[in-house]
């Protein structure tokens, strides 16, 4: 449901489908004029002559590449929302003569919405799923009508990727009736895959699969930014290299998800390396 500052070396993107690029253009050789123009120079230099034998200059340090697309969660990756998720819960549970804890609400970031009115009705809420999204998805909307509640860094980060050309998805397990203001507010994503327009959400990898095929990239090109163990295994599963968010929940990704306490440690170099196969820890004191 559920500081960037600037680079430090300058970037390329691989060709994308969806948005070609000029092809390069070399600048077209001078052509030698006749002998008697060319100026005499010593025998033993021959730098000037068609037939010089080649220079060995040092080549161009080889620049990094940005991954083809950043994938993004945005409950608790991008916004803080999962505190007005979590009142939510709590107020809808407490309406019913239930009890639900942070524990129990922990429990469900990341979870579909399916999965979460499950467990509220276990608990006594006597709703309709449909009912039961329809009471979540107000209360959050409500509360985030006051403003958007960007995560550190959050900001930054898509602002400096859209800089750079890259194209960005919001993937989220929230409906679109949520997912979609959103988007709109920032202006930025070029697909956005809410937790209702998939037949399978996560953990299942559908909804990166999908937002990959939409911008017209392989979604092993691309980096996938997650905060909730469900979400990492959805995002794991599409192929994606996956950038971890520590945030309200605890999470302990498997081996080569690349782990950050914030998205303020994480900028375009970073993600460059990760789509290149590093595992990076960002963790202070990791």
């Amino acid at each position: 449901m559920r500081s960037h500052g600037s680079a430090r070396l300058a970037w390329t993107s691989p060709p994308r489908p969806h948005r070609p690029s000029a092809d390069a253009r070399a600048t077209p050789e001078a052509p030698l004029t006749s002998t008697d123009e060319i100026p005499a120079v010593p025998a033993p230099d021959r730098t000037t002559h068609r037939d010089a034998e080649p220079t060995h200059e040092r080549p161009a340090t080889q620049l990094p590449t940005l991954p083809a697309a950043v994938l993004w969660d945005m409950d608790g990756t991008l916004i803080d929302t999962e505190p007005h998720w979590m009142a939510a819960e709590v107020e809808l549970v407490e309406a019913h003569g239930g009890t639900w804890t942070h524990a129990d609400a922990l429990a469900m970031v990341g979870s579909s919405m399916a999965v979460c009115a499950a467990a509220l009705q276990d608990r006594g809420v006597a709703l309709e799923v449909a009912e039961i999204a329809h009471a979540l998805n107000s209360a959050v909307g409500a509360a985030v009508a006051a403003g958007i509640p960007w995560q550190p860094g959050a900001r930054e980060l898509v602002e400096a990727l859209h800089r750079a050309g890259v194209p960005q998805a919001l993937v989220t397990s929230s409906f679109a009736v949520l997912a979609d203001p959103f988007a709109a507010a920032v202006g930025l994503f070029d697909v956005v895959v809410a937790g209702d327009r998939v037949r399978r959400p996560k953990p299942d990898p559908e909804p990166y699969l999908t937002a990959a095929r939409q911008l017209g990239v392989e979604a092993t090109a691309c980096v996938a930014v997650e905060d909730s163990r469900s979400g990492i295994a959805s995002a794991v599963a599409s192929g994606a290299r996956v950038v971890a968010v520590q945030t309200a929940a605890p999470i302990a990704p498997p081996a080569g998800v690349t782990r950050t306490a914030s998205l303020a440690d994480v900028d375009l170099d970073v993600l460059a390396r990760v789509v290149a196969g590093e595992t990076l820890d960002l963790r202070a004191g990791a």
